[in-house]
């Protein structure tokens, strides 16, 4: 399969062809995890569930994340598509199942919204007079709905503005992240930690709380979540066969080093305990990194409050790109209505798709901030459930799809079979695990119907896209996909006679 073959591919869906190339695309898949911000939002919370094993909670969210990666690499080698999770699945295990991978995407990017809008909102706030407007809801809701539309504006336009974007606000986190950990290490070197370093902390048998220990690691799969993005914008990448999923890995992989060595830094300088800077202190669990500020930074504090600000904002409109082009496959594959698969002329981006994902996002946030005061936690979570989902099912995707092949050679019994198999189990046992978890109404921050916030959101969302699925089918205009007739659409191009 030539490359030639692959551009006349993406040119047949419209989408601006040949774009980005291997650094632009790997800068948007950590724009999309966005280190800095999601480290904020979840690393106190990760303490108070895994208290000091929390550095091994990082590694073994990571493991799952990393043989996923290579099952999109895989899967992305053959078959090109902005929808991945979606096409991938519909393709190997059939419509529905593909269809309810693609809702999972959607889910998981709208309920994130809500939380890393949340942040930007609140960092930025922090920056003006003595931070007290952060602690207005009304205008932390108001700031946030406003970001999301500017977001969503700048992902309207040509996938190149988004990439020179990403550029700028990723080297702003970067020399951020170096200045706190340079900040702490020397701060250490003085003698003003607090817990010194232990090996303990990478042991997982070491946790005394299972339970605990689980939502952490469905915290920490939060975290690395987002470098698909890179495979979601496949069609506009040059080389989309091979591109993409090398810009996956190394994302994933930079992530791990990033979260690590953050983490045991900020471990060592101020404990694990419950008050004070701890990073145990449910008061400070939402921002860790505010109260370490001046620790790190001494008077220029205020550069990581900005650069957290700065992080989430990327992550804003990284997430509403491999979103939209999600929406937009399904489109294109008749799997949604007509709109979806339609195309601004100028830009060559799905303009409705777009536009959509930033309507619901904004409803979502300010719905669930009028229904419950603290949200943050809890959207994290129900993310981390909705990824889990259609991560596994897509590592399960690489394995049906390949079938009739994976024993051609000991690489292809490897990538396509032993490496998928393992992350897409962990990936169903962590789901499993914490959706019944979930069920026990003390769970999380919130309480909604009777049960914990964390799974009205999580397991709700993803039932709701069966009620959906099930009403649309039954269109007129949906049974060319529900019979499997579209999805052949490409199939002669995309699948190579070698196979």
């Amino acid at each position: 399969m030539t490359e030639t073959q692959v551009a006349s591919t993406a040119a047949g869906k419209g989408l601006a062809a040949g774009k980005l190339g291997l650094f632009p695309s790997m800068v948007i898949g950590l724009g999309s995890t966005a280190p800095l911000y999601s480290l904020a939002a979840t690393l106190g919370f990760i303490v108070i569930a895994a208290g000091a094993q929390a550095p091994i909670a990082l590694v073994v969210a990571f493991v799952p994340m990393c043989l996923t990666a290579f099952a999109y690499r895989e899967l992305n080698t053959e078959v090109p598509d902005a929808g991945t999770a979606f096409t991938w699945a519909a393709k190997a295990f059939g419509p529905r199942t593909g269809w309810f991978a693609g809702w999972g995407v959607f889910v998981a990017g709208v309920i994130v919204m809500a939380s890393q809008t949340e942040v930007a909102s609140r960092y930025l706030l922090l920056l003006f007079g003595d931070g007290s407007l952060a602690e207005s809801k009304v205008i932390v809701t108001s700031l946030g709905a406003a970001i999301i539309a500017v977001m969503t504006w700048v992902s309207y336009r040509a996938v190149e503005t988004g990439a020179a974007t990403q550029y700028a606000l990723m080297a702003l986190q970067y020399l951020a992240i170096i200045a706190f950990c340079v900040g702490l290490a020397l701060a250490l070197v003085h003698g003003r930690g607090t817990l010194p370093f232990s090996w303990e902390w990478f042991n997982p048998f070491a946790s005394d709380n299972p339970a605990g220990f689980m939502q952490a690691v469905l915290l920490a799969i939060f975290i690395y979540w987002g470098w698909d993005t890179c495979l979601s914008l496949a069609e506009e990448t040059k080389n989309p066969r091979t591109t993409p999923g090398l810009a996956a890995l190394l994302s994933t992989v930079t992530l791990l080093i990033t979260y690590i060595g953050m983490t045991v830094l900020a471990m060592m300088f101020a404990g694990i305990g419950t008050e004070g800077k701890g990073l145990g202190n449910p008061d400070g669990a939402e921002d860790v990194f505010y109260a370490l500020r001046g620790d790190a930074l001494g008077p220029y504090g205020w550069v990581l409050v900005f650069a957290v600000f700065v992080s989430a904002l990327s992550t804003c409109q990284t997430t509403i790109l491999p979103t939209a082009r999600g929406t937009f496959s399904m489109g294109v594959y008749k799997a949604l209505p007509r709109p979806f698969a339609a195309l601004t002329p100028k830009y060559q981006t799905p303009g409705f798709s777009t536009i959509f994902m930033g309507v619901v996002s904004i409803a979502f946030y300010v719905g669930m901030t009028i229904v419950s005061g603290d949200i943050l936690a809890d959207t994290i979570e129900s993310t981390s459930l909705a990824v889990a989902m259609y991560y596994a099912i897509t590592s399960f995707a690489c394995i049906a799809y390949f079938r009739k092949h994976l024993f051609d050679s000991a690489r292809h019994a490897l990538f396509r079979l032993v490496l998928p198999l393992i992350g897409g189990l962990m990936m169903s046992v962590v789901f499993i695990f914490s959706a019944v978890s979930m069920l026990d109404p003390d769970y999380g921050t919130t309480t909604l119907l009777g049960t914990s916030g964390t799974f009205v959101m999580g397991v709700g969302s993803l039932l709701l896209g069966l009620v959906v699925m099930a009403i649309w089918s039954r269109f007129p205009s949906a049974q060319d996909f529900f019979a499997g007739r579209s999805l052949n659409r490409t199939t002669e191009v995309l699948v190579p006679d070698t196979l």
